[in-house]
Parts: structure tokens; sequence; C-alpha cells
């Protein structure tokens, strides 16, 4: 994005030399989408001068691009229909140009990518590479690795031509499925620097990206390891034994290889590094040169097995009943027996020896020196086609070996062979790391990795026929050619020289050393700059010639750890299993994305199916686990932890992965399972609609009723935090907008689950009717709303917008709960103990009871206990309703002290009538005034303070009696303890106007004592709400009061009115 700032500049009628400034970097998004783009509008300079300008230009799209001090038109006169639309998006022919001059256009969700991938474009497009030197020739030489010549003539003298053969397809297959997922998702869209990582990456998601990218990053690293540590065993074993440094510096001779081994290894991976450093053109030239000899080495060894039959002299080796005799002993009945007289241990195993110590005479003329490679003329095809596992130690199945036998070090299986020979098929992956030197990624990706893998897939099966059918099989399980003087099988078979395979085989090893030090740091790279773990944003950074030297310096660093284990065993399955994890996310990626059919789901590559993928993932998890299911368990735990740093960091980024597209359907079917009915009881939880206030500044005024409503839900079911704007939408969606991110940044403060919702509305009280009413989605919508009680509603006015929230949300038959009191409410890192109280009124379908349950999940709450207070009029049985209440909440399986309060008491006291009359003289007098808001707080307080100064006259209403100075109301025949709760009280037929009032005031009064009298240190008091009057009777303002007066002096209150629906069961 250009750094100069663009600003459009509209003449208006009234005032011509007037401007408005239109910022391109504000938070419109339309805007900030092609604000890249508007740079690169052509434009024409004219003059800055707008003398000239019409005085009636109104519209946007006469807009004037003004750019370092020059005046430009953004439109084009032959488009004066689109001129608007113009002035904020690209026209046809910048859109082009800027796309075909650049390598990636990031849309909305990888803005952040951007800087990097123009410096990437720094590179010269020359230098970039194609199919066969991009990714061709570096995927067969990291799949062409030592196991081809160390271990393939064992696994088929071991499983067998067939089984073998099976294994090497079992391999192949994997890497196919995979390498077809991989064509499909690197032919739908640009892959800039990244591979596999990057495919992965905007597939699945970040989170799955990060740390599938991590892990394939690491086993590359290590991979590097590997190659390194088998050059060096092939230098200091087969081909140059002088070279060792280190000479019986131990005891132990494994002790001194290991030592050689860190010493050479680390020799060469210093010098591979440095030529990494000089730049990957110079890798490409020196693997030709590995690669050349590679390919020489494979050449030989299938003229090797024609030309077998014509060498002279053959390889002879000792074969005794059926088992390989070692070099180092004579092949001869007599000499064995001539040692074991002399106290030799040639053989040790009773099934040879006779009762004196000898070889038994059967096994006389069993000695036989043979041509180990007889060639295809031998006729070894038919008897190498069985299997030959063996346990540990065995010369042959179910015989414990002797000294002078060669023996198996391992346990062998069709699952241990399948686990060995995996690593040699691994490598595909080679040419996608490169992806961001590639000239044409699309193309060259799939072309040269399906070409690879074909080639290779051919080359080891022809190999496995060719070894079964040349070789004796018995010195094919000769796994380290003890028989033949220590020598590789594979070079034996070579034409026309062994030195052909040590040369090739070494120099495979370093070549695919090179291209793991050459990939790896490319793919830390691109990591580092999707900034998904921020202390890998160092390795972002690339050199002037833009090559990843940090991440270059950090890969060699790790592959030094690999290199001083030194141990090829312990180092392998941890790269099968990296390799394997990523494989089954690029399957899984494919697979997705064909069976969600995204939009943007097209890709070139046509044959692959989703069948195919899934096959794919099935295979890599199975193979895993078969390898070893101990580091498949440990790869698995590190990408979980991997994937919940990642998203516990917060990886805001949207890449249009599938993860998020099977989110959307799983929504979809969900919403459409919800649709069928409403929830049973026992799946009954509050839903809450949050109605959040905003002050000046549209923050939200509300933390704590957020953080109460945490902690209530503890990330369970929908959270909705809503809030209404006064004002036309279409001029206040800037704040709309600011008041969406403000909640949206108090929702991730509070460490809430919950979305946000804001929308402007001429009328606040219709907004919030909206918010009600519309809310949610299909069967995913609120049940529950909640709100904060209005604390200034004397003054304000606002208990009208309070009461017609009751209103709305009882019509609605929704559950409501205020919170009183709010800015005393915990926040959640506090623990609060103590006890939470319930004032179990009337029946609320249970709600009162589920609440406080749900409460005390939370850590905030968890130390409290219950105590439910229930209230028993005059005709109840007092000590009954506590027993069936104790009853009830054992059958709820809820914990809580138990009590009843009695209230037989209906007199009305002096306090309560006065109360009742201050307060309905007060509504009078500001009825009449019509006084401002400032002057009906000064006149409530005179009022107030007249009310209660001694002797001041008043209206006495009905005679007090002298001695209780109660009004009695006993005589009219109705129940005057409850009339508050009541929906419609019914008439009392009192010649006195206002008793109504008096009445719900004096319950309020004596509800107020009884609470304040048992709760008063209590850490919440729940207690329910009262139902507001009817609309268009009147009386709002007595029943704020009334509610005001029913809960003065306690601390934290929860006031519930529940919807009309049981909501808690007694059965399971």
């Amino acid at each position: 994005m250009a750094s100069n700032s663009v600003r459009f500049t509209v003449q208006e009628a009234a005032e011509p030399s007037g401007e408005v400034a239109v910022d391109l970097r504000g938070t419109g998004p339309s805007l900030t989408s092609y604000g890249a783009i508007i740079d690169d509008v052509p434009a024409t300079p004219r003059s800055s001068s707008k003398s000239g300008a019409p005085p009636n230009q109104q519209y946007l799209n006469l807009a004037d691009i003004e750019r370092d001090g020059e005046v430009y038109q953004a439109a084009d006169s032959n488009l004066a229909l689109f001129e608007t639309e113009m002035t904020v998006r690209p026209k046809i022919s910048s859109l082009l140009s800027r796309l075909a001059n650049s390598e990636y256009v990031p849309n909305d969700g990888e803005k952040e990518t951007e800087t990097a991938l123009q410096k990437s474009q720094l590179q010269d497009q020359s230098s970039k590479m194609g199919t066969l030197m991009g990714v061709y020739l570096p995927c067969i030489q990291n799949i062409l690795g030592v196991i081809l010549f160390l271990r393939l003539t064992w696994i088929v003298g071991v499983a067998g031509v067939g089984q073998a053969f099976l294994i090497v397809f079992i391999c192949c297959t994997c890497t196919m499925l995979t390498a077809i997922s991989m064509s499909a998702i690197a032919t739908n869209g640009r892959v800039p620097a990244g591979g596999a990582y990057y495919m992965i990456s905007r597939a699945l998601g970040p989170e799955f990206g990060g740390a599938v990218g991590v892990l394939f990053y690491l086993g590359t690293t290590f991979a590097s390891s590997l190659y390194i540590l088998g050059a060096v065993e092939l230098l200091l074993t087969y081909i140059a034994p002088s070279m060792t440094i280190i000479r019986g510096a131990a005891t132990d001779g494994a002790s001194v290889d290991l030592n050689n081994y860190r010493i050479y290894g680390t020799i060469i991976l210093v010098l591979l590094a440095l030529l990494v450093f000089v730049g990957v053109k110079y890798v490409n030239y020196s693997a030709l040169v590995f690669l050349g000899v590679v390919i020489l080495s494979i050449v030989a060894i299938y003229i090797g097995t024609f030309a077998s039959p014509f060498h002279s002299g053959g390889t002879p080796f000792c074969r005794f009943d059926g088992t390989a005799i070692k070099q180092s002993y004579n092949c001869s009945y007599a000499d064995m027996n001539d040692l074991l007289a002399s106290n030799g241990t040639p053989f040790t195993n009773p099934f040879y020896l006779n009762d004196n110590g000898l070889l038994k005479l059967q096994f006389n003329g069993s000695f036989q020196s043979v041509n180990g490679i007889p060639g295809l003329k031998g006729g070894d095809f038919k008897e190498n086609s069985a299997s030959s596992y063996m346990d540990s130690d065995e010369s042959r199945p179910g015989l414990v070996a002797s000294p002078a036998q060669t023996a198996q070090d391992i346990t062998t299986s069709f699952t241990v062979l399948l686990a060995i020979f995996f690593p040699s098929v691994t490598g595909i992956m080679a040419g996608s790391n490169r992806s961001g030197d590639l000239k044409d990624a699309q193309l060259s990706i799939p072309r040269g990795t399906i070409a690879a893998i074909l080639t290779t897939s051919l080359i080891y099966l022809t190999c496995v026929l060719l070894f079964g059918g040349t070789v004796d099989g018995v010195l094919l399980r000769d796994k380290f050619g003890e028989s033949i003087g220590g020598s590789l099988i594979v070079a034996e078979l070579a034409w026309p020289s062994p030195w052909v395979i040590l040369i090739g085989a070494f120099l495979s090893t370093v070549g695919a050393g090179l291209q793991c030090l050459t990939g790896a740091p490319r793919l830390l790279q691109a990591i580092a700059r999707d900034n998904l773990i921020p202390f890998l944003g160092v390795f972002g950074v690339a050199s002037k010639s833009g090559e990843p030297t940090r991440a270059l310096i950090l890969t060699a660093l790790l592959s030094e750890i690999g290199i001083i284990i030194a141990s090829l065993d312990l180092v392998a399955p941890i790269i099968t299993m990296f390799f394997l994890m990523c494989y089954a996310f690029v399957n899984l990626a494919c697979t997705l994305q064909s069976l969600l059919k995204a939009p943007n789901w097209r890709p070139r590559f046509r044959y692959y199916h989703w069948l195919l993928s899934f096959s794919g993932v099935c295979l890599c998890v199975v193979l895993m686990f078969i390898s070893s299911w101990y580091y498949a368990l440990a790869a698995f735990i590190v990408a979980v932890v991997l994937y919940k740093y990642i998203e516990f960091r917060g990886a805001e980024k949207e890449w249009g992965d599938g993860i998020r597209g099977l989110s959307l359907q799983a929504a979809r079917y969900a919403l459409l399972r919800l649709e069928d009915g409403p929830p049973h009881t026992k799946n009954w939880r509050p839903q809450l609609l949050i109605l959040a206030r905003l002050q000046e500044g549209l923050l939200p005024d509300d933390h704590n009723l957020l953080s109460f409503a945490a902690q209530m839900k503890t990330g369970k079911g929908l959270s909705l935090v809503s809030s209404v704007i006064q004002g036309n939408f279409v001029e206040n969606f800037g704040e709309v907008t600011a008041a969406k991110h403000s909640l949206r940044r108090a929702i991730r403060e509070e460490k809430m689950k919950a979305f946000c919702q804001v929308i402007a509305s001429s009328d606040i009280k219709e907004g919030l009717s909206y918010l009600v009413q519309g809310s949610g989605l299909g069967g995913m919508v609120h049940n529950t709303v909640m709100l904060a009680w209005p604390q200034s509603w004397k003054t304000k006015g606002s208990w009208k917008t309070f009461v017609h929230i009751i209103r709305v949300v009882s019509a609605a038959h929704h559950a409501m709960l205020v919170m009183k009191g709010h800015d005393q409410f915990p926040s959640n890192v506090d623990r609060i103990t103590g006890h939470i109280d319930i004032w179990w009124i009337v029946h609320d379908g249970g709600l009162l009871m589920l609440l406080p349950f749900l409460l005390r999940q939370h850590k905030v709450w968890r130390s409290c206990k219950l105590r439910i207070f229930t209230v028993a009029q005059m005709e109840d049985n007092s000590l009954q309703m506590r027993r069936d209440l104790e009853s009830f909440l054992y059958q709820l399986r809820i914990d809580a002290e138990v009590e009843v309060v009695e209230m037989l008491d209906s007199d009305i006291t002096a306090y309560t009538y006065e109360r009742t009359l201050v307060m309905e003289e007060r509504q009078r007098i500001v009825a009449q005034m019509k006084l401002t808001k400032k002057e009906q707080k000064l006149e409530a307080n005179q009022i107030v303070d007249k009310a209660h100064v001694p002797g001041a006259p008043h209206n006495p209403g009905p005679a007090l009696d002298p001695v209780t100075r109660c009004v009695s109301v006993a005589d009219s025949g109705q129940n005057s303890s409850m009339p508050l709760f009541q929906a419609q009280p019914e008439s009392l037929q009192l010649p006195a106007p206002g008793i109504d009032n008096v009445r719900r005031m004096n319950t309020a009064v004596k509800l107020n004592e009884i609470i304040v009298h048992r709760s008063h240190k209590a850490q919440l008091v729940v207690i329910n709400l009262p139902g507001p009057p009817r609309a268009n009777t009147g009386g709002e303002e007595s029943y704020m009061e009334f509610v005001e007066v029913m809960t003065e002096g306690l601390e934290r209150v929860l006031l519930v009115r529940g919807g009309g629906r049981e909501v808690i069961t007694v059965f399971s």
C-alpha cells in the first residue's frame, strides 16, 4: 500500500470552498479493502484551483484525488454512471494491471502478509525455478535415501517378495494420495512461500496450520540430522573406516562410534549450511551433481541384476541349514567340530549338538559355499516369495542363533518392516517447501511431485522384484552382510563395482540433508511472517538477497541436536511421525474443501476426489500408530499444545479456511435441528440477551454485568451482548461499528464466550423491543434477558424504558434477570465466601433454584453456600412447607439450607402510609408542574424533607390506631400480606384513594424488614421480580418505588422473573 495519503474532496453547493476528507485507511470496510488498489487508479493531473467547479456538485462521483499537492480526477467521463463506485473501487484496467504485475494480492483476511509478500517480490524472477529443477529433482533426491541401499534387501528377505511388494505399495500409495490432495490445494490459488504449511493453514485455519507447520518444520530439520548421520555411517563403516578419529577411547565400541558420528556430523552440517547460505541457486547446482551420482547408482543396480550371472566367482557365502554362517568361520563340518572340541563355541543351540557337544552327524554335508547372487536364472524368486519373520536373536524362524550364525537384531513383523521402510518414501514436500522460489507453483508442484512419486515408486517396486529374483534368500536376511565380510549386499549386486553404490549412497544422503536445510528455513520464515506464534517473529526477516538467514541459523542449531543424539534408531521414528501428521492434514484439508464445496474451491487439478483424500487421512493415521504408538501419541500431544497456544494467543486470522466452512455447515445443521421444537426441561439453560448501556465515547457502562453473565454461563450456551444507539442507522453507521468494537473488547476483557449486536433506532424503547424480538437465529435464540437496575431512575426518567422492557420480555415469554447494585458485584478475579440467599416468594418455573446452582459452578462463587427462604402466609402450615421444600431440593440434587418465614401481621404501619403519601405527592406535583429534570430532583427532595418534619401538616388519610399507629385492613376480607406479587389484585372497595399503593408499599416494607434481618450479611440475595402494572393503566413509577423499597439496605440483589415454563426437573 502506498505510504502517501489519498483524500477525496467534495465541493458542496452551499459552501463551494468546503472540503470533506475521506481517509482511505479509516474503519470503513470497503475503503480498507480496496485502499491498496485505489492508489494505483490511473489519474490525470489538472489544476488544483476550485474556482471553476460547478456550484451544484452534490455527489461523490465528481470527487477529486489530491496526492502530493496535485489534484487528480479519478473518474472516467465515459463511465460517469459508475463514478461513485470508482472512487472506492478500482477500475478493471487498474485491477488487472496490479494482478499482472504482482505475485499476490491480499484479501481482507490477509493484509498482514502484504508487506512480507512485497519484499519477496524483490527477488529476481529469472532466478526462480521451474518444475524440473524446483520440484522434480529435489523430491527425487529426498525420496531416494539410505533405506534403498541399506535396508530394502533385508526387508525383501524377511517379508518375502509378495509382502515386501505390498509394504512398498502401501507406503507409495500413502504418498501418492497425499500428492493428489496437495495438487488440488496447490492449484486452487497462488501458493507463496511456505508450501505445505501455507496450504494447511489456509485450508484448516491458523490453529491447525501453525501447529502442523511447526511440527513439519521440526521434522524437516531433524531429517537433515538423519541424512547427515546416514552419510557419516556410510563413510566410517564402508567407505573409509581409517578416517575414524577416536579409537578405543572407551570400552564400549558403540560409544566410540557415536563420538565419531558427532564430530563428522557437525563438520558436514557446517559445510552444508554454508552452501545453503550462499544461495539456493548453488544448492540446486550441487544437487544436480549429487542426484546424477544417485541415478548412476540405481542404473548400476539394474544392470547388475542382469549381469550378475556373468560375474566371475560371484558372491560366495557359507550356507548351513537355511542359515548364513559368518565369514570369520570356516565353511566345513570338520572344522566346526574341531573348534567345538577345543572348547570353542561356534554352536551353542542343543538342536545342533549331540551328547558329546559336537555337531550331529546328520548335519554333515550341510555346510555349502554357494553364490549369494546367482542372478535371475538362479530360480530364487519362488524361494524368496515366502516370509520369514523372526524374533530377536533368531537365525531362522523358531531357531535361536549360535555365535557362528547371523542373527536378527530385532523382532520382525509386517508392521515393523512397514514402519522401517516408510521413511524412505518421505520427502514429497521438498518441492512444495520451496514454493516461494518457483516460477509457477500451481503448475510445478502437481507435475513435479506426482512425477517424482511415480518415478521413485517404480524404482522401489522393481527393486523388490529384482532383489527377490537375483539374491539368495538366506543372504537377503543377513541384515549387515556378516556372511560376506560386512559388505553391502546391494553394493555387491551392482555393476561394475561396489564403489558405485557406496559413493552414490553417500552423496544421496548428503544431497537429501542439503534439501532439508534448504526447505526448513523457508518453512519457518513463512510461519514467522504470519505472526501466529509471536516469539518466532524474529525469524521472519530475510536478508537483502531474500534468503532466510536467521531461520537458517536456528535450523542448523536444531539439526546439531539430532547429530549430538547420534542414533538413527532414536531420531527416525520422530521424523516419521512429523511427516505422517503433515500428510494426514494435507489430505484432511482437501477432504473438507471437497465436501464443503466452497465457492472458492476451484482447483485446476481435476484428478482428485474426497474419498481418495479421506483414504489418505485414514492411511496416515494408521501408519503413525503402526510405526510407533507412543511416538504417535507424543506427536498428537505436541500438536494439541501448539493448537491451544495459538488459540489462546488469539489467532485473529481469516483465511477462509475449511474449518470455518465446516463450522458454518455444522451450525446450519444444528440450527435446523433446533427448529424442531423447544428444548426439553433437562436441556434448558439461560440463553442470555444482555442489554448493555453505553457511556459517552461508546464505552460499555456495565462491566460487572458482563462479568456476572460470564460467571453464570461458565462458557456454556448462548450469550448475546446488545445495545441501542439513538438515531438513524445510515447517519450513525460509524458509531454503531465503533460500539461493536467496544463491546467486543469488553467481552474479551471479561473472557466471555459471547456475540455482540448493536443497532440504531430513533426510539430507544423501540430499539430495545426489536432486540428482544429479533435477536438470535432460528432455534438458537435467547430465552432470558439480563440488564442492570437503573440507579438514577427518579431523576432521569429511565423508569419508563425499564418498565417497557419488562412488559416486552413478559409478552415474549422470556425470563428476566435484573442486577441491582451491579457496581458492587464481584469481578472474575474475585473469590467470594459466604451465603447466597434465595427468597422464593412465587413459583417461577424453578429459575430461582437453577441460577444460584449455575453460579456456584464458577470459581468466583464456588465457596458460597445456598440458603432458601420461602414465605408462609396465615393459612399455610410452616412445618409442612419446610418438609416439602427439603424433599423438593433433595430430588433436585441441590444442597441448601431451608427456612420458612411467616408473615402474619397484616396491619399497615404509619411509616408505610407516610412513605406511600410522599411517593404519590411527588408524582402528582411533578406531573402538574412538568418540571425539568434538575427541578424534579430539587422538588422531590423538598417534599421528602417536608414529610419528615415533626408536626408538618399532611393529608392524614385513613385514621390510625392510637396505640399501634397502624391502619387495619383485615376486615376487608382480603389477604393483604402479598398483594405486591399478584398480577391483577382485586379491588378492595376501600373508600380512600390510593389504598392499592398503600397495600403494595406495606408488602414491600415488610419483606424488606424480613430480608434485611436475615440476609444483610449475604453475598447475594436472589428474589422474585414483581410483575409490572398493565400498560396504559399508570402506576409505573409507583412500581419502581415498590421494588426500590423491597430491596433497600441490600448490597447485591438479583431480581428474577420467570418466562412461564418449567426450567428444572426432578427426573433424570
